[in-house]
């Protein structure tokens, strides 16, 4: 409990501290900033501190922290004694409070609703087990333990982080002031990021109502007024608790529904049978039930999309994640952690369409309209969500590029210039973000290789339905609303524009498959061999799928050519029309890019380890949701308030019956996860009393070797979603190897020989007889701690006698040793 008050206190005093620089800095916002500024204090802290620690201007402690701290308070007491030059945008600060107590309490009570709850979910299922939670515990530890950064690797002594792990930064910062352990911040850091996504997609969504109702009613006084404080609430509903339908299928399927039972036993469904998803195709466990209980129900709502070959052989999981499924798994990972911070950049964006940061900047090419201020925060923010999680900058980019584009539009109208202007802001931008975080940069390898064209793997529309049916429903119900609403429209640019995207995506496919057949046939080749199939069979086979499972596409193209035809009228309107408001403009433009993004994977994916679109459809849809719940909360909250009479009744059904859908797999989800909140060792936060608990030797192993001075460990190394690596993790000290096969995925191809050279050292370091090779590999790594625990034992065929003899034991609880080398 003292944790999360700590926590709490120091995120609601960041916020206030951040408020009057957030106040200036976002002119154009109804908030004035005031929703985001814990989100955009802790960014600015944490780019302050590792910009400092990263150039040797401070360590990696308490001081390093307070400095930084320092500067940012600094810099809102300047924002602050300057206050009085923000008339042309608004009240004075002091004065805006007084005005916005409504919207500050709520504020302020959803922000401790979201947190609390969340710390209540992980104390009754505190435990770091299982996915990629250990390596995620050890990127944290790996900060908090480095005195200097760049960050350390635990997991590849002698080496730095080689991942994006700002957040894992922003962690460590928040354990190390509050003096939290790691093992219970990890925790923590999962609620503060369900609660800093509560209040962000909150503010988001109160910033358009506000400027909506500024535009669509002529009583300026509501701009503020209750409703948009109320409706505002759908934006956190829709990002973290709305779901896909598998959770409410899960119900379906356990009940029997569309289940036949045959007199002889067997049982036929012809519904799941064509809906295709993994368990649910099989037959409903017996007896009976309304709730789902078989092992695990709730991980397969993020894997419903299924990818056949054309021999139709099942290819694998294809991850379709989504915020709620990530926060009852409770998986610390980049994409979790960056959920506040791409909705700060969504608010940037927003307050450069609104108006904000108009100034002028002079380049060699041309020039842009935007203040120098805007622009170093803009460039700031994209190298930020980089740093955060690298797959975030393409929809970041895209968005504040694309909204200022659409401001030039409003200003100048469409043209070949707007092209100019793209380019003008989004190439310097990107420079400016490099440079800022080039710490980071000069020190980053990937896995990634190049683009793959989809081929054989177009989504099934029933499949992207189950998916994307609780968020579509809404805006296509908004949009058809805003076409009987006579909204101007260009729809002859709308459909030319929407075709030509997917001729385009259909010509890169074609052409980048077309230039691997021609210049790396040993690649092509055994891909057509596994297909049976030559090359012209193939492609012709390929397309006649494609064409079978049209639906999805068909889906997509309804969505986006309104949208873009909205977007495409620009300025024009006639007499009868009614304007389109900036703020609709501005969800539409989100629209448009969370169906590119879906839209993108069917025609192309990323290569990296997995060898298929796995971690493209993973990432991409991931930003897809953060967009596109916006879009659904602004348009359910626009048609609440004004349709009217039996328009208004069918729409409010539809909305429960999408709520009843949608919210099934969250309810029953976290009951299930947290055993109904009833825990069987209690509640608690930290991770560490399990280690205790289950391996009480190895826990004061690990106890021992935090109090050691620093130094290499050598331990035994193996699979991944295991417990190797273990005493790195818990200690903080760096070990020869922890999970080879994910060091691979955070590093490009040149380190594969490393690392296949470090797994096999560590088993002959365990294994062999002969001391001389044994010592030629702790010289070799520098290890100054040797253990030997029953996962070693397990391992390798330890040769314990040498150890006993060479060196010198310095713990020992039953069957854990620790040697120290000389």
């Amino acid at each position: 409990m003292s944790a999360f008050i700590s926590w709490y206190i120091l995120i609601i005093l960041l916020g206030w501290l951040t408020f009057p620089l957030a106040f200036r800095l976002f002119p154009a916002l109804a908030d004035r900033g005031y929703v985001l500024a814990r989100a955009l204090g802790l960014f600015l802290w944490g780019y302050i501190f590792w910009l400092f620690a990263s150039l040797g201007m401070a360590q990696n402690n308490l001081g390093g922290l307070l400095l930084g701290l320092v500067v940012l308070g600094g810099l809102s007491i300047w924002a602050f004694v300057n206050r009085k030059s923000e008339i042309p945008f608004g009240h004075d600060i002091v004065n805006w409070v007084g005005e916005n107590r409504r919207l500050i309490l709520t504020t302020e009570l959803l922000f401790l609703a979201a947190f609390g709850f969340m710390t209540l979910v992980r104390a009754a299922n505190p435990d770091i087990v299982g996915t990629e939670k250990p390596m995620e515990l050890m990127m944290i530890q790996g900060v908090m333990n480095s005195p200097i950064f760049p960050s350390r690797d635990l997991w590849l002594s002698g080496y730095a982080i080689s991942y994006y792990h700002f957040g894992y930064v922003m962690t460590a910062m928040l354990a190390t002031f509050t003096g939290v352990p790691a093992t219970m911040a990890f925790n923590l850091m999962i609620a503060l990021v369900f609660g800093l996504g509560a209040v962000g997609a909150y503010g988001i969504l109160y910033n358009l109502l506000s400027h909506h109702q500024s535009q669509t009613t002529s009583d300026e006084s509501k701009v503020t007024d209750r409703s948009a404080v109320r409706s505002s609430l759908l934006a956190p509903l829709f990002l973290l608790l709305v779901s896909n339908a598998e959770g409410f299928l899960e119900v379906l399927h356990r009940r029997g529904i569309f289940w036949q039972f045959n007199a002889d036993g067997t049982t036929i469904s012809t519904f799941w049978k064509w809906l295709d998803i993994l368990e649910l195709r099989d037959a409903p466990l017996q007896p009976l039930a309304w709730i789902p209980d078989r092992y695990l129900w709730w991980w397969r709502a993020s894997r419903v999309i299924m990818d056949y070959d054309l021999q139709n052989v099942w290819k694998g999981d294809v991850i379709n994640e989504f915020p709620a499924f990530s926060f009852i798994l409770s998986d610390l990972h980049p994409h979790v952690l960056a959920i506040p911070f791409m909705l700060l950049a969504i608010s940037f964006a927003l307050n450069l369409f609104l108006g904000g940061w108009r100034g002028r900047i002079d380049l060699y090419l041309g020039q842009l309209h935007v203040s120098k201020t805007g622009f170093f925060l803009m460039a700031l923010m994209l190298g930020g969500l980089a740093f955060l999680n690298t797959w975030d900058i393409l929809p970041g980019a895209a968005l504040i590029v694309f909204s200022y584009a659409l401001v030039r539009v409003r200003e100048a109208g469409w043209g070949r210039e707007r092209i100019e202007d793209v380019v003008l802001l989004g190439v310097p931008l990107v420079l400016a973000a490099y440079v800022l975080y080039l710490p980071f940069f000069a020190g980053f390898s990937s896995q990634a290789g190049g683009i793959i064209p989809s081929l054989m793997f177009p989504t099934r529309g029933a499949q992207l339905w189950v998916m994307w049916g609780t968020l579509f429903i809404p805006i296509f119900a908004y949009l058809i609303h805003s076409i009987f609403s006579k909204t101007p429209a260009a729809w002859g640019k709308g459909i030319g524009a929407a075709l030509g995207v997917v001729l385009l995506l259909v010509a890169l496919r074609g052409g980048i498959g077309f230039l691997a057949h021609k210049l790396r046939p040993e690649i092509v080749q055994p891909l057509l061999q596994s297909q049976g199939r030559d090359g012209s069979t193939f492609l012709v086979d390929s397309m006649i799928r494609r064409l079978k499972y049209i639906g999805g596409l068909f889906t997509l193209l309804a969505l986006l050519i309104p949208s873009l035809s909205f977007l495409f009228a620009g300025r024009k309107t006639s007499t009868e029309d009614r304007p389109l408001p900036r703020s609709s403009a501005f969800i539409l433009l989100l629209i448009v890019l969370g169906v590119l993004l879906i839209l993108g994977p069917d025609f192309l994916y990323l290569q990296d380890n997995f060898g298929y679109r796995i971690n493209t459809i993973f990432k991409f849809y991931y930003q897809a949701w953060i967009l596109l719940s916006i879009a659904s909360a602004y348009g359910t909250a626009v048609l609440l308030r004004r349709l009217r009479g039996a328009a208004r009744g069918i729409f409010s059904v539809i909305f429960a019956i999408i709520l009843v859908v949608g919210l099934t797999y969250p309810v029953l989800g976290f009951l299930t996860r947290t055993n109904r909140f009833n825990p069987p060792f209690g509640f608690s936060l930290d991770d560490f009393v399990r280690v205790q608990r289950d391996t009480p030797d190895e826990a004061a192993a690990m106890l021992w070797l935090r109090s050691a001075p620093d130094g290499v460990i050598m331990e035994a190394t193996g699979d991944p979603y295991s417990v190797y690596g273990r005493m790195s993790i818990y200690s903080g000290h760096p070990t020869v190897l922890g999970w080879g096969n994910h060091e691979g995925q955070w590093r490009d191809a040149t380190f594969q020989g490393m690392l296949n050279e470090r797994r096999q050292d560590v088993e002959t370091f365990y294994s062999t007889p002969n001391w001389d090779i044994a010592q030629a590999i702790i010289d070799r790594y520098n290890v100054r701690y040797v253990v030997v625990g029953n996962l070693e034992r397990a391992s390798y065929g330890v040769r314990e006698e040498k150890f006993n003899t060479f060196l010198k034991p310095v713990f020992q609880q039953g069957n854990v040793t620790i040697y120290e080398v000389p």
